[in-house]
C-alpha cells in the first residue's frame, strides 16, 4: 500500500460498510416481501386465485415480454400502461358501479354526492384492510370485490387476445394482435396483475401504508405519499448538499496543489511497443461493437415510431413479426452487449501491455474463442427473444431459452449463463496478463492492484443475476436484478473505466503514476459510497419497508457528489490533447471521454437526482422522466466510454490509421446533438406533462390511453423523429469510421513498419 495506505483503508472500509448495508437490508427484503396468499377467496369459500396460479400468471407475463410491454410496480416500458396502477383503478371503478347498483339500483355516476362519498369511504376501508391470515395463507375478499375482479379480468382477457373491440386500444398500447393466444394463460396472468394491485392497496400489518409504501398515487383509496417518504426526501437533499459541500472543501484543502506534471515523452510510448497477436485480433471486436451499436440505434428509431403508430411503421403493419416488446428488448440488449464488448476489448488490449508487451501463452486463441462465444450468445438470445414473444416457444422453455421478462436481463437463463461464462473467461485472460506484472518486484503497483480488483468485480458480480429464478417473488427478483443493472454496470464498470483511463494516461506519460493512483482510489471510494447502498433507490415501492427507503434515499443522494467535479475531469481530458503534438492523434477518443464527463454530470447527476428522492419517484416512476435519465446516462456515459475505448484501441491496432475529420466531427457532434434533441424536445416535455397528470389525477391517468393519445402528446412524440435522425446520422458516421479503420486501412507489413519508424523519430 505504501504512500496510499489511507486511501486503501478508506476504500476497504467503504466497501465493508456499504456491502454490509446492502446485505442486511437485502435480508429485510426477503423477510418483509408482500405475501403471495395460498388462496384468494370470497367469504363464502369461492377460490379466485391460488399461490401457484399467481406464479403461473407471472410466467405468462414474462413470456409476452414482461417489463418490455408496460410495467409492473413502475418498472418496465412506457407505452402500454403500468398494469398494477391500471388494474387497481379499473377494479375500483368496477367496485363502485357494482356497489351502487346493489345499494341504489343505478350506476355510481348517477348518485348524489353524499351517496358517492359513503360508497367511496366503504371501498377505501375494504381495500386497505388486510384480510390475509398468515396461519391459513388465505386472503378473503367480499362478493362485490370478487365481481369487480371478474369484470376487470374480462377486460384484460380481451386486451391480450385478438378481440376486435379492443383493436384500437392494442394499437395505442403498441401491442400486437393476440399478444397471448392461450385463454388459460391469460386467465393466469390476470391473477398476477391482481396480486400486484392487491399488494399496492393492502396495508402492511402494523402500519398505515400499503405493502408498496402507498404507491401508486390513487386518490380513490387514499394512496398518497407517506410521512416517511416526505422526511427521507428532504433528508436526501440535505445529504446531497452536505456531500457536495464536504467534497468542495476537501478538493480545496486536501488536493496537492504543488504536484508537478510530468514532462510528456517526445513520442507516443504505446506506438513504440510492438503489437501482440492478441491485440491484432481485436479488430473483429471493434467491428462487433459498431455493428451492434448501429443495430441498436436503428432499432431505437423503430421502437420510438411505435409510440405514434402502435402496430405500423409508416403504414406497414409489422407488429405481428416485430412487435414493440420484441424490438424494445433487442434495443436494450444490444446496447448492453456492445457497451460491455467495448469494455472487454479495452481490457484485452491492456493485458499484454501490463504483461511487459507480450502475450501470455495461447492468449490469441483465448481472445478468438471469447469473440465467437459472444457472437453465439448475442444471436442465441435474440432468436430466443423472438420465439418467446411470438409464442412459438413452449412455455416451459421460455425462461431458459426465450425471455426472462425482466428489463435489462431479458435474455433467457441459458444465454445469461453463457454471458457470465464469457465474462469469467475474459477475467481469466486479463489475470493471465496482470498477475505476472503484480509479482514482478519493484515499481508502484497500487494502480494496477485497483485495476485488478475492478476486473475481478466485473468478472464475478454479473453472477448476482442467478440468485432469482422463473418463479421467484417479484420483490426478491427486483433486489437481485438491480445488483446487475445498478451495481455491476453503474458501480464496477465506473471504477474500471476510471482506473483503466488513469492507467493509460500514466503509461503515456501524460500524468504521474502517483496522481493517477490517488485520483483512482479516491474516485472508487466516492463511487462505491453512494453507489452500493444507493441500489435501494430502485426499490422504494417494490414491496419493501421504510428502512430500505431510508438507506436508498440517503446514499443515492451521495451518488451525485463525485459528479460535481466532473467538469474539472473534462477539462483535464481536454487539456491532454494539447500537452504534446503526438496526442493530436488521440483527439477523438479524448473527446469521447470529455463527453462522458459532461453526460455523467447532466444525465447521471441532474437527471438522475431529478427522479431519485422518494417523493419525486413516487409520482414519476414509470413515466418518461425515467428514459430521460436512462438515455443520458446509459449512452451519454457508458456509450461514449465504450466508443472512446473503441477508438483508442483502433488507433493502436491500426497504427497507420488517420481518423477522418469529416466522419469524426459528424459522428461525435451529431451523436451529442441528437441526444440533446430527443431529450429536450420530446422525452423530457412528455415526462413533465405526465408528472403533472400523475400528481393531479394518479399514475393510472398519466400512463393511460386517454392522456397519452392527446394530440399535443402525439405531436411531441413525432417531434422526437428529428432528434432520432440526427443521432442515427452521427452513429452511422462513427460506425463507418471504425469499420473503415478495421478493414480499409491495412498496410503491408513493410509500410506499417515504415510508418512506425516515422512516428518514432
Amino acid at each position: 500500500m505504501g504512500n496510499y495506505r489511507k486511501l486503501w483503508f478508506t476504500l476497504i472500509g467503504v466497501l465493508i460498510v456499504t456491502f454490509s448495508l446492502l446485505g442486511y437490508y437485502g435480508a429485510e427484503v426477503y423477510r418483509t416481501a408482500p405475501p403471495i396468499p395460498a388462496k384468494i377467496a370470497t367469504a363464502g369459500g369461492e377460490v379466485l386465485f391460488t399461490h401457484d396460479s399467481i406464479l403461473d400468471g407471472q410466467t405468462a407475463w414474462q413470456s409476452v415480454g414482461g417489463m418490455q410491454l408496460g410495467s409492473i410496480w413502475g418498472h418496465g416500458a412506457y407505452q402500454a400502461p403500468d398494469w398494477t396502477a391500471d388494474w387497481l383503478h379499473r377494479e375500483l371503478l368496477n367496485w363502485l358501479d357494482i356497489a351502487a347498483e346493489r345499494a341504489h339500483g343505478k350506476p355510481f355516476a348517477e348518485l348524489d354526492a353524499a351517496a358517492q362519498a359513503v360508497l367511496r369511504d366503504r371501498m377505501k376501508t375494504e381495500y386497505r384492510t388486510n384480510t390475509y391470515n398468515p396461519a391459513t395463507g388465505v386472503a378473503t375478499v367480499s362478493s362485490t370485490r370478487a365481481d369487480a375482479i371478474a369484470m376487470t379480468a374480462l377486460y384484460y382477457d380481451q386486451l391480450f387476445s385478438d378481440a376486435p373491440a379492443m383493436h384500437k386500444t392494442r394499437e395505442h398500447f403498441a401491442m400486437k394482435e393476440n399478444t397471448l393466444p392461450s385463454a388459460e394463460r391469460r386467465a393466469q396472468m390476470t391473477g398476477f396483475f391482481f396480486w400486484t394491485a392487491w399488494a399496492a392497496a393492502t396495508e402492511r400489518p402494523g402500519t398505515t401504508a400499503t405493502y408498496t409504501n402507498n404507491w401508486p398515487h390513487e386518490p380513490l383509496i387514499g394512496n398518497q405519499p407517506t410521512a416517511e417518504n416526505m422526511v427521507w426526501s428532504v433528508m436526501s437533499v440535505v445529504v446531497m448538499m452536505a456531500g457536495v459541500g464536504f467534497l468542495v472543501w476537501g478538493w480545496s484543502f486536501l488536493r496537492k496543489h504543488d504536484e508537478v506534471e510530468p514532462t510528456p515523452p517526445q513520442h507516443d510510448p504505446l506506438s513504440r511497443v510492438p503489437l501482440t497477436p492478441s491485440q491484432r485480433g481485436l479488430g473483429k471486436y471493434l467491428f462487433l461493437i459498431v455493428a451492434l451499436f448501429s443495430f441498436q440505434v436503428l432499432l431505437g428509431g423503430f421502437t420510438a415510431h411505435y409510440t405514434v403508430e402502435g402496430q405500423q411503421f409508416y403504414g406497414i403493419n409489422v407488429s405481428q413479426w416485430f412487435p414493440y416488446s420484441l424490438v424494445r428488448t433487442w434495443h436494450i440488449q444490444s446496447a448492453l452487449f456492445w457497451i460491455a464488448t467495448g469494455f472487454l476489448a479495452a481490457g484485452l488490449f491492456l493485458a499484454p501491455l501490463i504483461n511487459g508487451g507480450k502475450d501470455p501463452a495461447w492468449q490469441k486463441l483465448g481472445v478468438d474463442i471469447l469473440f465467437w462465444a459472444l457472437v453465439v450468445v448475442v444471436v442465441g438470445s435474440f432468436v430466443g427473444n423472438y420465439l418467446a414473444i411470438a409464442q412459438i416457444m413452449p412455455p416451459e422453455w421460455n425462461f431458459w431459452l426465450g425471455h426472462q421478462g425482466y428489463e435489462y436481463v431479458d435474455l433467457g437463463r441459458l444465454w445469461q449463463i453463457g454471458k457470465f461464462t464469457g465474462i469469467a473467461f475474459w477475467l481469466v485472460l486479463m489475470l493471465r496478463g496482470i498477475v505476472p506484472a503484480l509479482r514482478t518486484p519493484g515499481g508502484d503497483k497500487n494502480l494496477l492492484a485497483l485495476l485488478t480488483a475492478s476486473v475481478v468485480a466485473i468478472g464475478l458480480f454479473y453472477g448476482a443475476g442467478f440468485f432469482y429464478g422463473e418463479r421467484t417473488h417479484l420483490s426478491v427478483m427486483e433486489y437481485w436484478r438491480w445488483w446487475v443493472v445498478h451495481l455491476w454496470v453503474e458501480g464496477f464498470f465506473e471504477v474500471f473505466a476510471t482506473t483503466a483511463l488513469a492507467f493509460i494516461f500514466s503509461t503515456l506519460g501524460l500524468v504521474s503514476v502517483r496522481m493517477a493512483t490517488t485520483a483512482s482510489l479516491a474516485s472508487a471510494s466516492l463511487f462505491m459510497l453512494g453507489g452500493v447502498p444507493g441500489t435501494f433507490h430502485h426499490l422504494y415501492f417494490a414491496g419493501t419497508t421504510t428502512p430500505v427507503m431510508a438507506v436508498g434515499a440517503a446514499f443515492s443522494a451521495l451518488e451525485v457528489v463525485p459528479l460535481v467535479v466532473l467538469g474539472h475531469e473534462a477539462w483535464e481530458h481536454w487539456r491532454l490533447q494539447h500537452r504534446t503534438p503526438w496526442m493530436a492523434r488521440l483527439r477523438w477518443p479524448l473527446m469521447c471521454f470529455v463527453a462522458v464527463a459532461f453526460w455523467n454530470m447532466l444525465g447521471a447527476g441532474v437527471f438522475g437526482f431529478m427522479i431519485n428522492p422518494p417523493i419525486s419517484l413516487y409520482y414519476v416512476q414509470g413515466l418518461n422522466t425515467t428514459p430521460v435519465h436512462a438515455h443520458a446516462a446509459l449512452f451519454g456515459v457508458y456509450g461514449f466510454l465504450a466508443l472512446g475505448f473503441t477508438l483508442l484501441v483502433l488507433r493502436y491496432i491500426r497504427p497507420q490509421l488517420v481518423f477522418s475529420e469529416r466522419l469524426m466531427t459528424t459522428g461525435f457532434w451529431w451523436l451529442n446533438a441528437g441526444l440533446v434533441l430527443m431529450i429536450a424536445t420530446s422525452l423530457l416535455p412528455i415526462g413533465l406533462f405526465q408528472f403533472h397528470a400523475s400528481v393531479s389525477e394518479g399514475l393510472w391517468y398519466a400512463r393511460g390511453e386517454a392522456f397519452m393519445q392527446q394530440p399535443f402528446i402525439q405531436t411531441l412524440r413525432w417531434v422526437r423523429t428529428f432528434g432520432d435522425v440526427v443521432f442515427i446520422v452521427g452513429a452511422l458516421a462513427m460506425a463507418w469510421q471504425v469499420v473503415s479503420g478495421v478493414f480499409g486501412s491495412r498496410a503491408p507489413a513493410a509500410n506499417a513498419g515504415a510508418y512506425l519508424a516515422e512516428t518514432r523519430r
